[in-house]
């Protein structure tokens, strides 16, 4: 069985030959380990990118490779232009703010002026974006859609590596794009003040989104993951959930599975309140779990809830386990982690989010080793 076929077969709640393993990297982790590599090089040239990320799944022998950023620019150098390079940092100048670059993790966006957040009174659905042309990273920092060049990093990775390791590209949810657009603080007092005018955006949104992920799943990709962090304990109710989240993720999600894709969505924190509201989606699987103290979810709970309505991504805390953990530690807490989720199938162990920028290299390369000795069927 090769990781490609392993990962479908834990997808799909068959049995693999062992559970497998595929974590998702933070900017700032990856980059710690391509020191060779240009902050700004790496964010916004294709063939880097992809280099980069087949590269690390070598180095920590993943059975597939997520693409979280697509839809580079050829000739992004025209684009930005106005570079400056100093040891520690590499600063990209736009036309209202400036991108600082450095190792640490995403770059940072420094605005020349106070930004100025528009009401959601003063939004005018005919002049948002039929086609997605940007994806919402973090606060003021978008990456810039090629229109024209949408999915060109899935076709370089797919050259190299072919059907031998699962390949799984990356969207992000509607809630994201709402919260973007108004700032966070004015999007949540919009959810209160005006829910109407906050769902016929966030309808719109999903139509683009929507038309973006039956594209990419054209593509040689097995699964495509919903980034919809901003929808757990720690900013929404699960009643705001199930009004806000749940019916424009879940029509992106009936997108990608008419499509023949596996769809798993990506909440942070705490989640143990609205695990079953989330499956009410469709969803094909759910990543993060994050345990206490990042989040609250227990395992072995989540496990019985679920079922085999969804499969788990996830989930090791990668601050206090892979990070701050000792070797002991990291052994005991990923052995008991591939013990309970190997229960049934259905199951890819991985952090719980991203790994933390500064986990020692040996602390993730130990995660296939230990997958090998305790998660064979």
């Amino acid at each position: 069985m090769n990781s490609r076929e392993r990962i479908l077969a834990a997808m799909n709640f068959e049995t693999p030959d062992r559970v497998p393993v595929m974590c998702q990297m933070s900017i700032g982790h990856m980059l710690q380990q391509l020191p060779e590599i240009s902050p700004v090089d790496f964010w916004f040239d294709a063939q880097i990118f992809a280099n980069g990320l087949i590269k690390l799944r070598e180095l920590y022998e993943f059975d597939g490779i997520l693409v979280s950023l697509h839809g580079h620019f050829k000739n992004w150098r025209d684009i930005y232009n106005q570079i400056e390079k100093s040891d520690d940092r590499e600063i990209v100048y736009l036309k209202d703010r400036k991108l600082i670059f450095t190792r640490e993790d995403l770059p940072f966006p420094e605005f020349y002026e106070p930004r100025i957040f528009p009401s959601v009174d003063e939004i005018v659905l005919e002049n948002l974006p039929e086609e997605i042309d940007y994806i919402p990273v973090s606060g003021g920092l978008h990456f810039k859609i090629d229109l024209n060049n949408k999915f060109e990093i899935f076709d370089l990775i797919y050259d190299k590596v072919g059907d031998e390791f699962s390949i799984h590209g990356e969207i992000t949810s509607p809630f994201d794009y709402l919260l973007d657009l108004l700032g966070y603080e004015n999007a949540l007092m919009a959810l209160i003040e005006n829910p109407d005018k906050c769902k016929s955006i966030l309808q719109k949104f999903t139509e683009g989104i929507s038309r973006l992920a039956s594209e990419m799943c054209d593509k040689k990709i097995d699964a495509i993951k919903i980034s919809s962090p901003f929808a757990g304990a720690g900013f929404i109710s699960p009643e705001f959930y199930k009004e806000f989240v749940l019916p424009f993720e879940s029509q992106i999600i009936k997108t990608i599975k008419d499509k023949g894709k596996f769809v798993y969505i990506h909440t942070c924190g705490a989640i143990n309140d609205r695990l079953e509201l989330m499956i009410e989606s469709g969803t094909s699987g759910l990543e993060c779990l994050d345990p206490k103290p990042l989040g609250d979810v227990d395992l072995i709970d989540a496990k019985k809830r679920l079922g085999k309505n969804a499969f788990i991504k996830g989930n090791i805390d990668s601050v206090n386990t892979l990070l701050y953990g000792d070797e002991s530690k990291i052994y005991n807490d990923v052995k008991e982690i591939i013990e309970i989720g190997k229960q049934g199938s259905g199951f890819i162990l991985s952090t719980a989010c991203s790994i933390a920028p500064l986990v020692p290299k040996e602390n993730i390369k130990s995660l296939k080793l230990l997958a090998e000795k305790f998660g064979k069927y």
